[in-house]
């Protein structure tokens, strides 16, 4: 049996039970279907076959949620941070010994290939172990000094949260969101991407399992219309933490603002790459491939532009082509695979509509620009040359396995270029001039950015866009920041005057 078929029987085993109930809402502690019976289906990127009938929930799905979230609030809260990291450490210890499973599911449901959605199930352990350790101290604050008080700072919990995760690497994205909600004290309802129901289910099953008490992670399952609006509009969800396209940040944006509802959005990006030619070209030329080929090119922080200095263009873009060509498209479950299928036909066509608007623009495609086989949503690594900034493919986000190579002269150019367009996520520079990296990191628009690297994350460090990118940070401290509501208290050192207006 080869690796692949081994594979496939796994995978047929885990995901057997969903087909026999279903994937259900999980409130209060219990798997619940949709209160109106409505149902919808998860189909596969593989193949097209439905995976499994998912609950369509409404907003009485949502109301119950959001109740049990609110009663198991306080308990949870005034727990000690110490037994709330003990808590989150079994939950990471619990996800990492289903690590197996996550990843064939979430593969089979998204396309992504295993040989990176069994690193997601483990990230999304380390994000648990990660917050989990900064709860004990998630309250801590400073004390500032006058001449005549102390103020004391802390933080507290601000309440139920409302987590809307998008359908890339949605595990991972789930526990990035949710792992500092809960090490800060606070509850949580969960709405994943209707397109990826399925890890959803698993997290909330393996969190409980583990010690977490009934109703401080609910589930809902649905579309953004139905769940995801009465979630954001819900009068007792305090705080939205949204991971998606702009769009659909804006309509949370003005669904929450009656109830004054704190935002976090996380969004999309055009990230550039820029390469000078005193750069590690062998290095450039990996990093390059790896951050946009990788996942499908399905993640915000995929460098989507790739910037070469003239004179080393027409050598770089060919070294890609080359080896974009040669990168192995397949199943998802096969081992050897590096691009899976796009995770639903709706967003193929989308994906390969711009193919049709770089011809029309006048670029040329140099690799791939292709649909692979005749089943599920296989599209080939593109890659799109003489182009340039004032393209479609280079202005708007494709969230796929497409690249636009624009050519830039100078370092004034290259930063000109980088920052004309309405995203500012990441951005990534390559060149072994210190000062040139010391100036362009200065200038350029972006809320993280990498020197002489693809993107490896620290989860100490602040993980955030500007412009359309997003609002706020994530990671460290900075996501406390968010879960949390800082107050202070003020002490008397020594009397102080007070004026008198009674005379």
């Amino acid at each position: 049996m080869s690796k692949l078929d081994e594979n496939r029987t796994k995978a047929a085993a885990y995901l057997s039970r969903f087909g026999e109930t279903g994937v259900l809402n999980h409130i209060n502690g219990a798997s619940v279907p949709a209160a109106s019976g409505h149902t919808f289906e998860t189909i596969s990127p593989v193949d097209l076959k439905p995976l499994a009938v998912v609950a369509r929930s409404g907003r009485e799905d949502v109301n119950a949620a959001v109740a049990a979230a609110k009663e198991a609030f306080p308990a949870w809260r005034d727990m000690g941070g110490v037994e709330r990291r003990r808590i989150l450490h079994k939950v990471a210890d619990a996800i990492e010994a289903r690590a197996e499973e996550i990843a064939f599911v979430e593969s089979m449901d998204t396309g992504q290939a295993v040989r990176f959605m069994s690193k997601a199930a483990l990230r999304g352990a380390e994000n648990f172990r990660f917050f989990a350790d900064k709860a004990a101290e998630a309250c801590d604050g400073k004390a500032l000094r006058s001449e005549t008080q102390l103020n004391v700072t802390s933080r507290r919990p601000i309440g139920p949260i409302g987590v809307i995760t998008p359908w890339n690497t949605p595990f991972m994205l789930s526990t990035w969101k949710i792992a500092p909600a809960l090490a800060a004290g606070c509850t949580v309802v969960h709405k994943p991407a209707e397109f990826s129901p399925m890890s959803a289910k698993l997290l909330v099953e393996i969190a409980e399992s583990a010690g977490l008490p009934k109703g401080v992670l609910n589930l809902v399952q649905g579309f953004g219309e139905d769940a995801g609006r009465a979630l954001t509009e819900h009068r007792d969800i305090k705080a939205i933490a949204f991971v998606g396209e702009g769009r659909t940040g804006t309509m949370i944006m003005a669904q929450g603002a009656p109830t004054l509802k704190r935002v976090h959005f996380e969004l999309g990006g055009k990230n550039p790459v820029i390469v000078f030619d005193d750069a590690d070209l062998d290095r450039a030329v990996d990093a390059v491939i790896f951050m946009i080929y990788s996942l499908n090119g399905e993640r915000c922080t995929s460098s989507s532009r790739l910037l070469v200095q003239d004179t080393i263009y027409e050598a770089f873009t060919k070294r890609v082509a080359d080896a974009a060509e040669r990168i192995k498209v397949g199943h998802p479950l096969d081992p050897e695979t590096v691009v899976g299928p796009l995770i639903h036909p709706v967003h193929e066509q989308k994906v390969l509509s711009y193919i049709e608007k770089a011809k029309e623009d006048g670029a040329t495609i140099a690799a791939g620009g292709v649909k692979v086989g005749v089943e599920g949503c296989y599209v080939r690594p593109t890659l799109f040359t003489n182009a340039t900034n004032k393209m479609r493919v280079a202005q708007e986000e494709i969230f796929g396995p497409v690249l636009t190579a624009i050519p830039f002269a100078n370092e004034v150019e290259a930063i000109e270029i980088a920052n004309d367009v309405e995203y500012g996520l990441t951005a990534y520079l390559w060149t072994n001039d210190l000062r040139r990296a010391l100036t362009m990191t200065e200038r350029l628009e972006a809320g993280m950015m990498w020197i002489n690297s693809e993107n490896v994350r620290h989860l100490p460090a602040p993980f955030g866009g500007v412009k359309n990118s997003g609002i706020g940070r994530d990671g460290g401290d900075w996501s406390f920041e968010f879960y949390m509501e800082t107050v202070n208290v003020a002490l008397p050192l020594a009397e102080h005057s007070i004026v008198k207006l009674a005379q």
